[in-house]
Order: C-alpha cells, then sequence, then structure tokens
C-alpha cells in the first residue's frame, strides 16, 4: 500500500470512542492469528522466537521478537501487531529504537531478505505492514490522544498504552 493509502486506513480505523480495540475486535480470532505469525516467523528463522499477548491498557495486542542471533545483520527484529484491522509494525531492535529498517550500512538496519521473511508472512496472514516513519509522524485524528503523551503520533494510537 501507498503511504497515502495506510494514512487512510488509518484514519478509517480511527474511532474515537474505542481507544483501545476496535468495534470488531476478536480476542479470539486475534490469537488464532497471532499464534500463526509466532509459528510462521519460527519455522522462517529456525528459532524460537519470543513473544507476549493480549497486552492490557494498550492499543497493540502482542509482539514477537526474533532473536538477533537468528539475522543476518546481528539485530534483532521486533514484530507488533495492533487490536485494530490487522495492523502490524516491523522494527529494528525495538519500536522508536531505529528509525526505520532498511537504512543499509547503518545501525539498526536489517537484512533485506531477513524483513521480506517477515513482511511476506505478514502479509500471508492478512496483516497489513505500516512502516516506521509513518507511524512516528504527528498523529492527526479525532481521537483525544494529549493526555496520553506530549507528542500523539499515531503508533500511540494503534500501538501505545492508553
Amino acid at each position: 500500500m501507498s503511504e497515502t493509502e495506510l494514512l487512510a486506513l488509518l484514519r478509517e480505523l480511527d474511532d474515537p470512542e474505542r481507544l483501545e480495540r476496535s468495534l470488531h475486535y476478536d480476542r479470539a480470532a486475534t490469537g488464532l492469528k497471532f499464534g500463526g505469525l509466532v509459528r510462521q516467523l519460527e519455522a522462517d528463522f529456525g528459532v524460537p522466537c519470543e513473544s507476549e499477548r493480549d497486552t492490557q491498557e494498550s492499543s497493540e495486542y502482542g509482539r514477537v521478537r526474533i532473536p538477533a542471533e537468528a539475522t543476518v545483520c546481528g539485530t534483532r527484529i521486533v514484530v507488533c501487531v495492533s487490536k485494530f484491522g490487522s495492523l502490524a509494525e516491523v522494527c529494528a531492535d525495538n519500536p522508536g529504537a531505529f528509525l526505520g529498517t532498511e537504512e543499509a550500512h547503518e545501525e539498526g538496519a536489517l537484512d533485506l531478505g531477513d524483513l521480506a521473511t517477515v513482511e511476506r508472512a505478514l502479509a500471508d496472514l492478512g496483516y497489513v505492514s505500516v512502516p516506521e516513519e509513518l507511524l512516528e509522524s504527528d498523529y492527526k485524528g479525532p481521537s483525544a490522544l494529549e493526555h496520553f503523551t506530549a507528542r500523539p503520533t499515531w503508533w500511540t494510537r494503534f500501538f501505545g498504552l492508553l
């Protein structure tokens, strides 16, 4: 999806009446899908992946961590999954640790092959991967987020503690 299409999707999913999860959020279905993601990434990278799920008081459902020793660049990959519309984010080390994932030869860069493997798993399971750069941009939506953070971002809205 283009940045314009992704922003349109974020705006469409943004319901000021439901900050933590969408109207049609199905906890059981989200958990099954997330479990499939964990299994797929473990198979693709050939290692057990640490995961946490069903995050409370957050719009994030869970995270999968691919260990650094399983990646070409030696950087841990973290995949965050939202409780909104199957949104996902792929980042190096931790969300916000490095802005972006593809800056070649820079700290926090991910191997393009590793990144493609993660993106393929997400797409195969119906997730929409949103670039970290877009999620870290200023939030411009109808939900009142100012009391959560001084500078609300799209990441705050769809992955942050609320």
